[in-house]
């Protein structure tokens, strides 16, 4: 076992130093794909890669899913296997969950203990939203019959190996908002002659603030945060155009639009009582995740079987998973596993000093194997 550990060690440090962005992650798939074909797992190559096991006579099919891509950050610690491409790294342990996936796939190909099928998914661009749905319109849902479907994501600052779950919501929906602004621009000592868009602009970026203060229901886990305001402005020019960019998580699809309406009307008004073009768009790029019942028993059962540290109600996380797009159209389970309170392990998600502990590595593949085992137990005769 030791030996196996420490193979797959090299093998996370392997996809940590050479990390690729969402849809570009062609290295990473060869060698993920070439891992699972030395294991005589059945695989296939499209956005992202598949892996098909079958054992026994059984005709259940469920899916693992495991995220491969990277982000635009650069990697400021010092590890011997830091990341040699400049402005990527693995910030979000997406190279841990692809080595656990693969360390299972192994461990249940060497001893097809199960009686069904397995898919295990390797999804690109889980950053962006856009892997999940790119795997579903490539129909690998009519190529394979998946009845359940589970994913899971370390979690920094949470005691190693710590299984966290709920049923129903567990993480919030994204979506991005632009406000555009065109007035008239002109002189900064002359403002009565144009219809400056940076003061209606700060106007409405303060208004947005009470929209979730004073029009949603207190505790409603939502949040609006503007995070870019542009203008063609200069030193001495009023700017006649601003732009206005933001993000909105929400933990129900109601509380989703019906933000995304006051929004609509607030720029609206505003924009009217200064006589000014305020255009306003809202795009959904995450939605809810949502846990099915059954299949967060399931997580459940396994932790407690395996003995670990176990939150079986967690509080609604307010970031958002890609996974939404498959437990949407399949029942599924989405949990986080903790990541260590020490050292980069606890670096927040998306920093530039995060690491993925590699002590998680043989607990991953234990739960991912014995989730199988539950799910497709050998019929005694």
């Amino acid at each position: 076992m030791a030996n196996s550990i420490k193979k797959l060690t090299e093998l996370r440090h392997e996809f940590h130093q050479y990390p690729e962005l969402g849809f570009q992650e062609t290295k990473t798939k060869t060698k993920i794909a070439n891992f699972l074909k030395a294991k005589g797992i059945k695989v296939i190559e499209g956005v992202g890669v598949i892996g098909v096991l079958k054992s026994g006579s059984g005709s259940k099919t469920i899916g693992l899913r495991a995220d491969m891509d990277a982000l635009p950050i650069q990697e400021t610690s010092k590890h011997a296997y830091s990341s040699k491409h400049p402005g990527v790294m693995h910030a979000c342990g997406h190279d841990g969950h692809t080595t656990m996936l693969l360390g299972a796939a192994e461990e249940l190909a060497n001893s097809l203990d199960f009686d069904g099928t397995v898919i295990f998914i390797f999804q690109p661009n889980e950053e962006n939203g856009l892997g999940a749905k790119a795997m579903l319109n490539e129909g690998i849902l009519s190529s394979f019959p998946i009845s359940e479907i589970f994913a899971l994501h370390n979690l920094p600052g949470t005691e190693t190996g710590r299984i966290i779950t709920r049923k129903g919501l567990i993480c919030s929906s994204e979506s991005l908002f632009e406000i555009s602004l065109k007035g008239q621009g002109g002189h900064a000592s002359m403002p009565h002659v144009g219809r400056d868009t940076i003061s209606v602009g700060s106007e409405i970026i303060q208004s947005l603030q009470n929209i979730i203060s004073k029009k949603l229901a207190p505790g409603s886990g939502s949040v609006l945060s503007v995070t870019e305001f542009t203008s063609d402005g200069a030193r001495n020019v009023l700017p006649g155009n601003s732009l206005i960019k933001g993000d909105v998580r929400s933990r129900s699809k109601e509380d989703r639009l019906e933000i995304k309406r006051l929004m609509g009307t607030l720029v609206e008004g505003i924009s009217d009582a200064h006589e000014i073009t305020g255009e306003f768009s809202f795009e959904t790029e995450f939605v809810e995740t949502i846990n099915s019942s059954d299949q967060t028993e399931t997580v459940i059962a396994v932790a407690e079987e395996l003995g670990l540290s176990l939150d079986k109600n967690c509080e609604p996380m307010s970031f958002s998973e890609d996974f939404a797009h498959f437990s949407n159209v399949v029942p599924g389970c989405f949990f986080l596993l903790g990541n260590g309170q020490t050292g980069c392990a606890s670096s927040p998600l998306h920093s530039s000093s995060y690491d993925f502990n590699d002590d998680l590595l043989p607990i991953g593949v234990k739960i991912w194997s014995k989730i199988v085992r539950k799910i497709l137990p050998i019929s005694e005769m």
